[in-house]
């Protein structure tokens, strides 16, 4: 057989093959092509809203919209398939609503008993059956408007340009993607809808083009997938111009709030190496990157005690991030929990001495955490969703102080759970002496692991910071030090500076600013290489405490100092209050955690009458003991170095003339003459700025109430906030004098708000 004839059979197949198709499409082809374009074009624009909506919401629109074109395709009676779309979508929504079917038990005769039962069963489905019943509205509208091009057209312009407006104006979501394929998907509705009129008008010749389908739909194919292929694959570049709005924010050195849903984002007028949003990770095998801060609200913290709310530890340091090593996950576990049931933590001794915190967490969100939160160590739990409800699957591991759901257990997170917390009180001249500062014979090995991998440049940072310092407690606050007063906080790390395959070794060496994951991990690091064991901590923060403007107009009238000021209240935890530190294991006390990150500060329990640990020594004493930058990254500098350095710097002071040397040296005379006068002057420099970045101020306002109404105005800055307003009263009114170690922690809360605000 040659190859004329074996391409005519295959011509032939062909043929058959469409006249069946067109068959089967008979004359309601077009109304089934329609419905394709209008599921499409539905989801499209309900796509962006995937990071927005709850996950069951999102999988309930999905299955509607399948379930409406599969209706529409395969069955003909309008009825049957209206019918079946509505039976399919109470199911779905009963299927992902967490729907309980409830037995009517009134009076059968009466009418308003069978109201009641019946909004009690649909009150299980809010909100999800009616954002479902608005899609698939939605829906069949679009599908009724493929008669007229002209409604066709207005139909995917809305879509296309509401996506645009979402997406330059109000947002700082991308959706190109979206508005790309919108366009493709009008553009094959136009064409389809022209056929179908062509079909209508010349049915003889639409008979003769099916003959040959290859030359009629191959160029139509390939015109609409070079167009759309263009948009869709060019590289991006910056807007040449800039819409009003964000222009005007950024001038202002104002925030972009996002708009959308109810998980409202705020995030700086310019970003930069931005890869997610903040929050509580799933994985943290590779960390890195930069983030926006996310305010959405995940919890309310009802305590007695201000605190870290504590979720998960990690032993395992990869080289990129932290994993569960294997004797963690074979960890024992104490299962089957009774409420306010005793709950051991290993490694605190019965002598150790404890505060007892009660916390009562309810959840502002429906996601579904592997742990339960709180102070740690959870000593009890008291109750969940409710006193009248029996407590579900909980399992303690006492080893690694977590509270956790069973994998295999598909309920729900908890609504609302209460429990008690006993933490460690910190003495820190027990910690310098006695079986504290020896190392723990019982500990396992995986809290010391570092990869082979790892750069020797780390470890000789770690002693060269730590030389001077004697114990395990002062070589790891010696760390702390370093960390925090020689790198910048930042939610978005220039990570193209980076060489180096090693995470840490990278951010202490190259990339030299990040957020709490740089910080936390370089501490947990170096402290291991010191032969110091230790344990990786995410969780949250404390969150923020809503403001009082009476409770602080009273606080100022009677004097109360800081340390007199309960922490006890609701505190409101939100996304970017998403946290991560460290646990150093000693001698009788168990794990205790250690806040390496610049800006922060962890509200430890402390003896009374005690002062505040001190975790950060003066900056140039510690950075005697570390090693140069030029020295660390292998690079020695030579004498012609210096001397050009010094002909320099030479040249530039004979160009200063006498009086510009001389205003100079006055305004050096007139700086601050005690560590008080420091603090005023640097709160009213950190006011000035703030103002240049848009926040208002009034002069005639004191400090107090300026701080209040901007803690308002941007709540995860309110400890910072409320810290510097403190600090500037005790400073400016009261007797005491401020240490220099007081003024160096105000200073590094000055830089937190500085660099938030930029």
């Amino acid at each position: 057989m040659n190859f004329r004839t074996r391409w005519k059979e295959v011509s032939a197949s062909m043929r058959t093959f469409n006249r069946a198709a067109i068959q089967w499409f008979s004359a309601d082809a077009y109304r089934k092509l329609s419905a394709i374009f209008s599921a499409l074009i539905v989801y499209q624009w309900i796509r962006c809203l995937g990071d927005y909506w709850w996950e069951e919401t999102f999988t309930i629109v999905n299955g509607v919209l399948f379930a409406a074109v599969a209706a529409n395709l395969l069955i003909p009676s309008k009825l049957l398939s209206g019918t079946v779309q509505l039976v399919t979508l109470v199911g779905l929504n009963a299927a992902y609503s967490g729907y309980t079917w409830v037995a009517f038990e009134g009076d059968k005769g009466s009418a308003a008993q069978w109201l009641d039962w019946f909004k009690m069963q649909y009150s299980q489905l809010t909100p999800f059956i009616w954002i479902s019943l608005g899609v698939w509205a939605v829906f069949h509208c679009i599908v009724l408007l493929r008669h007229k091009r002209a409604y066709m057209m207005i139909a995917v312009g809305f879509a296309i340009l509401s996506l645009a407006a979402a997406d330059s104006l109000f947002t700082p979501i991308h959706l190109w993607d979206e508005i790309a394929w919108l366009v493709f998907i009008g553009l094959g509705w136009l064409v389809a809808s022209h056929f179908s009129r062509f079909k209508e008008r010349h049915p003889e010749n639409w008979a003769h083009l099916l003959e040959y389908p290859l030359s009629l739909f191959l160029p139509m194919l390939l015109i609409i997938t070079l167009v759309m292929g263009a948009g869709l694959f060019v590289p991006a570049v910056k807007p040449v111009l800039t819409d009003p709005y964000t222009a005007w924010k950024e001038a202002r050195g104002e925030s972009i709030p996002n708009l959308v849903g109810d998980k409202a984002i705020t995030v700086a007028a310019s970003k930069s190496n931005v890869t997610g949003q903040s929050g509580y990770s799933r994985d943290d095998n590779v960390l890195g990157g930069g983030f926006e801060f996310d305010y959405t609200p995940v919890m309310t913290v009802t305590t007695t005690k201000r605190s870290y709310w504590r979720g998960e530890t990690k032993a395992l340091y990869n080289g990129n991030g932290w994993s569960e090593a294997q004797q963690e996950k074979r960890e024992n576990a104490l299962e089957s929990l009774a409420s306010k049931q005793p709950l051991k933590s290993a490694g605190i001794s019965e002598s150790t001495k404890t505060e007892t915190v009660d916390q009562s967490i309810t959840m502002m969100r429906k996601d579904k955490f592997p742990v339960l939160f709180g102070a740690g160590p959870i000593s009890a739990v008291i109750s969940v969703d409710g006193e009248t409800t029996p407590l579900p699957k909980l399992d303690w591991m006492q080893d690694s102080w977590e509270l956790r759901l069973p994998d295999s257990d598909s309920s729900d997170y908890p609504k609302k759970y209460d429990i008690q917390s006993k933490v460690p009180v910190l003495d820190e001249a027990a910690l310098r002496s006695g079986a504290a500062v020896s190392p723990s014979a019982d500990i396992d090995p995986m809290y010391l692991q570092v990869p082979d991998t790892l750069p020797e440049r780390v470890k000789t940072l770690a002693q060269n910071i730590t030389s001077k310092s004697e114990t395990p407690y002062d070589k790891v606050n010696a760390l702390i030090s370093y960390l925090q007063l020689t790198y910048k906080y930042t939610n978005t790390p220039d990570v193209t500076k980076r060489v180096s395959e090693d995470f840490v070794d990278s951010f202490l060496f190259e990339v030299r600013e990040g957020y709490c994951d740089y910080f936390s991990t370089s501490l947990a690091v170096m402290a291991r290489t010191l032969g110091i064991p230790t344990r990786w901590v995410k969780g949250y923060s404390p969150g923020s405490l809503p403001v009082d403007p009476e409770l602080e107009r009273l606080r100022g009238m009677t004097g109360l100092e800081e340390e007199e000021i309960s922490d006890a209240g609701t505190y409101t935890v939100r996304n970017a209050d998403a946290h991560s530190w460290v646990e150093v294991y000693f001698n009788g006390y168990g794990w205790l955690p250690f806040e390496p990150t610049s800006g922060f500060a962890y509200p430890y329990a402390l003896p009374k009458d005690a002062p505040e640990p001190e975790t950060q020594p003066e900056l140039a004493a510690e950075l005697d003991d570390a090693p140069q930058a030029a020295e660390e990254n292998g690079f020695q500098s030579e004498p012609w170095m210096f001397w050009t350095a010094a002909s320099v710097l030479a040249v530039i002071l004979g160009a200063l003339s006498f009086r510009q040397l001389r205003g100079q040296f006055a305004r050096y005379r007139g700086g601050p003459a005690s560590i008080n006068e420091r603090i005023v002057k640097d709160t009213n420099r950190l006011i000035k700025y703030c103002r240049k970045k848009g926040l208002d101020y009034n002069e005639y306002e004191t400090v107090r109430e300026t701080m209040s109404r901007w803690s308002g105005r941007l709540s995860s800055l309110q400890p910072q906030f409320r810290e510097v307003q403190v600090a500037f009263e005790q400073a400016m009114y009261s007797s005491k004098a401020m240490t220099r170690e007081e003024a160096d922690r105000l200073a590094l809360t000055m830089k937190h708000i500085r660099e938030h605000l930029s």
